[in-house]
């Protein structure tokens, strides 16, 4: 987990964590190592937990790699950005018993 900051995805303020656009096991494919080099390998998002635990259970690693693979993409996703206006709307949980906040 990262320090708090604004998730990209829901508008957010809480703990992130790190969504790699071309998924880490998409790295090792040779098809993915021809079209990318490290450094575009290793490009992602800061986001929230729920909005990224919500993008892979919308579409498997392969789907994210090949067509949903910038934030503009996923943003653009009516599914996603379905999840993400829900997620904008939770309240989030404080560590050790601190109150909610929104």
């Amino acid at each position: 987990m990262r320090k708090p900051d604004v998730c990209v995805t829901c508008g957010r303020f809480t703990d992130l964590t790190f969504h790699h656009l071309i998924p880490r096991k998409m790295h090792r494919r040779k098809r993915f190592q021809k079209l990318y080099n490290t450094e575009q390998l290793n490009q992602g998002i800061a986001i929230c937990r729920q909005c990224h635990r919500g993008i892979h259970k919308q579409y498997d690693e392969m789907t994210l790699a090949m067509e949903k693979n910038s934030l503009q993409k996923l943003l653009d996703d009516a599914p996603l950005r379905r999840h993400f206006g829900w997620v904008a709307k939770q309240k989030i949980k404080q560590p050790n018993g601190g109150k909610e906040t929104k």
